[in-house]
């Protein structure tokens, strides 16, 4: 009987209710795409918004510069003509060619004149008896004579001088050093170049990259405004995403700045006081490969210009250290002078000529033989350290370039894995953060980490380019 007392109540009490306390009928919620849960596969794939559109100054591309090379020929060329290293090079060749003319003229014969007038102040006036016994007569003579030319010319032919023999050799073996030295400034300069180059196609790059980070940059702080207006998002998520556009921002200004720096470097690598830039049909690989071309490789470290440079220079100071030694010894020369004046002596002629074998023995000069030899063994010691120095530093710079290969070529791996594994984090966060997951902290961390990635990715391929460059310039020649 209770029980169904009970159950009339309670459908009372339902049909009682008031119709206002229904419940409003809802419509059915937007599909919201899911993310990829932990059983998903990797490469499931995630819808993103469209992002905003953004505008800003300094969006706009880089400058161009005033001039650019299209091939690493044309910068040889200006190089050639315009280079300051290597017109200096040129300009110590001809130094020491007038150095070993000037040491020739040393064992060739001279040649010699004098004329002279005299006027003497102070004569007196005599008579001497002249003619002939029958005939005899007085004449006046003023002596000296008041005025009078003289005039004579000397030959002198060294007959025996070793001294000189070995003052001109030492200068022509002198002429081979400064030769390799030129050789080895045109490998200094191409490789330099080539650098220089690369270094510019690479921070155009990093420009370019720059400039997209920034968009994204200011894209996000779009979405982040507009979540925040829809009650999405808080100021705290605002102010980091203004944070990471001001980051980005900075970024794009060092990076013009560094742009600007290598195309002036290739400009002062070219010979022009202006930045000079690279156009776009150039590649870092088509550097790589014409750099290669220009140059020609060497059996080993010891037919490297600089090392034969320093080691003939060793052979030179050697020598010249023989050069003083040799001074101790006499030479012979023969001398022949003609001379004639216009004093009429009255017993000589006014014209003579004679001929002379003159032999000349050092015997004491206060010691400056004996200074001159210690100072040459001193330069002598110098020039053998210089070069053991130089090949010591040329076998280590051999070593590290040839293994630099192989470390650019691991770091440019790391830096693609890197870059690729940044990309799919700043991808997955963003569409986290699209659907309300995550915090703006890991948007910007994940957009910074990224922008970087770029960058070192940009900065290992140019590392790569400059070690292959630099690995066979370590063993080359560059004659243009």
């Amino acid at each position: 009987m209770r029980s169904r007392i009970s159950l009339l109540l309670l459908a009372l009490t339902a049909v009682s209710t008031p119709a206002f306390a229904q419940p409003a009928p809802q419509p059915p919620p937007a599909p919201v795409p899911p993310l990829p849960g932990p059983d998903a596969p990797a490469d499931a794939p995630i819808a993103i918004p469209p992002l905003p559109d953004v505008n800003d100054p300094m969006l706009a591309p880089v400058r161009g510069a005033t001039r650019n090379i299209a091939t690493l020929e044309e910068a040889l060329s200006l190089v050639k003509a315009r280079s300051t290293d290597l017109q200096t090079a040129r300009q110590e060749i001809e130094r020491a060619a007038g150095l070993s003319r000037s040491a020739l003229a040393g064992v060739l014969f001279s040649i010699n004149g004098t004329v002279s007038g005299t006027h003497n102040f102070l004569t007196s006036q005599t008579q001497i008896l002249t003619g002939t016994s029958t005939t005899p007569s007085l004449k006046t003579v003023e002596s000296p004579n008041p005025n009078f030319m003289t005039g004579a010319v000397t030959l002198v032919q060294p007959l025996v001088n070793v001294a000189a023999l070995q003052n001109w050799g030492t200068a022509r073996e002198n002429e081979k050093a400064v030769l390799l030295d030129l050789t080895d400034v045109q490998r200094q300069v191409s490789l330099g170049l080539a650098s220089a180059l690369v270094s510019v196609v690479t921070a155009e790059r990093l420009a370019e990259l720059n400039r997209v980070g920034f968009r994204t940059s200011l894209e996000r702080l779009e979405l982040t405004r507009r979540r925040r207006a829809l009650g999405a998002a808080t100021g705290l998520d605002v102010v980091r995403a203004q944070a990471d556009v001001e980051s980005a921002r900075a970024t794009l200004v060092t990076g013009d700045e560094s742009l600007a720096q290598a195309r002036e470097a290739l400009g002062l690598a070219v010979g022009l006081p202006q930045q000079v830039g690279v156009a776009r049909e150039l590649r870092i690989d088509g550097i790589e490969q014409a750099a290669l071309s220009a140059c020609k490789a060497v059996a080993n470290l010891e037919a490297r210009a600089d090392i034969a440079a320093a080691r003939q220079r060793v052979y030179v100071a050697d020598r010249r250290a023989d050069n003083v030694k040799l001074q101790f010894l006499p030479s012979l020369n023969a001398q022949s002078s003609v001379g004639t004046t216009t004093i009429d002596t009255g017993s000589t002629p006014n014209t003579t000529w004679n001929i002379q074998a003159v032999l000349s023995v050092p015997l004491w000069e206060g010691g400056a033989r004996y200074g001159a030899l210690r100072t040459a063994n001193a330069v002598t010691r110098e020039a053998e350290i210089t070069l053991e120095v130089l090949r010591r530093n040329a076998t280590i710079q051999l070593s590290k370039a040839q293994r630099g290969v192989t470390v650019t070529e691991s770091s440019r791996k790391v830096a693609a894995d890197a870059r690729a594994l940044a990309a799919e984090v700043d991808r997955l966060v963003r569409a986290g953060y699209a659907q309300g997951q995550g915090t703006s902290l890991d948007l910007v961390t994940a957009a910074f980490g990224l922008r970087q990635a770029e960058i070192n990715l940009a900065l290992a391929e140019f590392n790569v380019v400059q070690a292959r460059v630099l690995a066979v310039l370590s063993l080359a020649d560059c004659p243009f």
